[in-house]
């Protein structure tokens, strides 16, 4: 089956599929909310059961939480402390069908030391704490995954990580888990919904919600927000997976019922690789959490912080605080210690936090200690909490509680479904080495697009034959190819700058600049695509360039709210509109 290409039009198609859901016969079985991980998983798993689907997002996909967390696929070692075995075990279920068979080309194996301060007990207690955590991701009955962990003595730290202070540490116990690029994670799983039939709508905002005279709802009215158009979208079960906008989505409804939210933030920085000297991630205890720092291809990233977050929820942002607050738990074990002006990006992202209980009249099943799935009133399904790597447990169980009684007769099979890029993967990677030679590309180019696009390199290297111009490297950004700046507007639904910088590629953050210096490039490459006369493209670089320098600025701050005030005052290119209950 061909993997359907996101584009301008087929947005539009998707728009009139949604309109023409309020004519007789026509009515969607399922309508989802939200383009984060869960709304994405929870299409593909509704499309996948043979159910008529439709799933729009206010912004762009995964511009929420999905394309700001710490981009791990892992089990939790930390739920082991909690002894919540069940919890780790399906966590490491999911990571290891990830890595096998739903998305290798997007996740892949990584390994972290866990350092040790004690000779004996540390190493014994760390140590057992790892085995278990092995062995849980080994009773899937699948063949292992990942490889077991390791002890490892402190000449062996002086191998795997130089930079890695002397006197921090006596040995490490190394242990793998994944990582994975979530916004790319968001947006193939988008596209192998639309695949399988499944309408999807970027920049639709659901505006308010149908209700009949019994209070059930019956769908929605949303505004596209690229042209104003405003319609109603029928549907027996509307879905809300808006994440840390639970509680605001579940108000349309009319109904006092529902979960309960809050948001905290969680920052993370982004330092040149060649900084710090380390082959291997690192897992620091914390006194609050933990802190990682991560090796990805060109830099580290390192993080996160968790503190409470009470300003607007679009435009979180690192303060210069929680900079240095990361920064200084590093140091503690760096042997060249880091700084400031080592920092070349940050992004803040806000974690969504169920709290205990739910509103009154509220039918929930609180199917895991991370996500609860409820129904405020008849036809709303509500699900929340959760995190990255169970986003398909998620899905499943929300679609299960959605149909109630038919959910035995159509069963989730998402376990079985391999995302867009994941078939033919192999195949590519044999032909790799003709396709570098042909079209100039390194090794290193090669390994990049095959975990960007797994078999869907294809359609990239179609897009060169069609214009050879695209087969080079921008000339600010030579990380990207210019083909992958216009694939991603004809084939994975960028419609602004703003798109393009923040969630197919990740310049906004891996370059000190913000990728300002390849903005003129980008924009005179899919000008022409997008149909943009010379205004539309100044107004386009005009406001991506604010926001960056807006997010500049803002990191400069001492706290939440200054840093929020300074971050707003960069204009929107599709702002939102503001909805209050009925």
């Amino acid at each position: 089956m061909k993997t359907a290409a996101l584009t301008a039009q087929t947005r539009a198609a998707a728009l009139e599929a949604l309109q023409a859901s309020t004519s007789t016969g026509q009515e969607l079985d399922v309508l989802v909310i939200g383009g984060g991980v869960t709304g994405a998983g929870i299409a593909l798993d509704a499309v996948t059961r043979g159910l008529k689907v439709g799933i729009v997002e206010a912004q762009d996909w995964a511009s929420g939480t999905s394309s700001r967390s710490s981009k791990l696929v892992h089990g939790g070692l930390r739920y082991l402390q909690m002894l919540d075995f069940h919890l780790v075990r399906e966590a490491l279920t999911e990571r290891d069908l990830l890595l096998t068979r739903l998305a290798p080309h997007l996740v892949r194996p990584v390994s972290f030391l866990y350092p040790l301060e004690h000779r004996l007990w540390e190493r014994a207690y760390v140590g057992a704490g790892v085995a278990l955590y092995d062995t849980l991701a080994s009773i899937n009955g699948r063949r292992r995954a990942l490889p077991l962990h390791s002890h490892v003595t402190r000449r062996g730290l002086e191998k795997l990580f130089p930079d890695l202070r002397h006197d921090a540490a006596i040995g490490a116990v190394r242990y793998w888990d994944a990582s994975v690029d979530d916004a790319r994670l968001v947006s193939t799983i988008v596209r192998t919904a639309a695949t399988y039939g499944a309408a999807a709508a970027t920049r639709t905002q659901v505006v308010a919600m149908s209700t009949n005279e019994s209070g059930s709802v019956t769908g929605a009215t949303v505004e596209d927000l690229e042209t104003g158009n405003r319609f109603d979208v029928r549907a027996r079960q509307v879905v809300n997976a808006t994440g840390v906008w639970t509680e605001e989505t579940e108000s349309l409804a009319g109904t006092d019922g529902g979960l309960r939210v809050l948001a905290s933030k969680g920052i993370h920085i982004v330092v040149p690789r060649d900084r710090i000297a380390g082959d291997t991630g690192l897992i620091l205890q914390t006194e609050k959490s933990v802190l990682f720092i991560i090796p990805w291809s060109r830099y580290w990233v390192i993080g996160t912080t968790d503190t409470p977050w009470k300003q607007e929820l679009v435009h979180p942002v690192a303060t210069a605080a929680d900079v240095e607050y990361v920064i200084d738990h590093a140091n503690t074990v760096l042997a060249r210690p880091i700084s400031r002006k080592d920092v070349i990006g940050t992004w803040a992202g806000l974690r969504p936090l169920l709290q205990p209980g739910t509103k009154e009249g509220t039918s929930s099943s609180k199917v895991s200690r991370e996500h609860t799935v409820a129904s405020p009133t008849p036809g709303l399904t509500v699900i929340a909490g959760g995190k990255l790597t169970t986003y398909r447990v998620m899905a499943k169980d929300a679609i299960d509680f959605a149909l109630a009684g038919r959910a035995h007769s159509l069963p989730s099979i998402t376990d079985t479904i391999p995302l867009a890029g994941a078939e033919g993967l192999r195949v590519l990677q044999r032909q790799a080495s003709t396709i570098g030679r042909k079209y100039g590309w390194s090794k290193a180019m090669l390994d990049h697009l095959l975990h960007r696009y797994g078999s869907l390199l294809s359609e990239l290297v179609e897009t060169v034959d069609a214009d050879p111009g695209l087969r080079a490297p921008l000339e600010h950004a030579p990380a990207y190819l210019r083909a992958e700046i216009a694939y991603a507007v004809t084939h994975e639904g960028a419609l602004h700058l703003d798109d393009v910088l923040m969630h197919r590629t990740r310049l906004n953050y891996e370059q000190a600049d913000r990728g300002l210096s390849a903005v003129d490039e980008i924009a005179e490459i899919i000008s022409p695509l997008l149909g943009w006369d010379d205004d539309a493209r100044a107004r386009e670089i005009a406001a991506y360039r604010e926001r960056a320098e807006a997010e500049a600025e803002a990191e400069l701050q001492p706290d939440d709210e200054s840093a929020e005030q300074v971050r707003l005052k960069a204009v929107e290119i599709a702002p939102l509109r503001a909805v209050s209950a009925p």
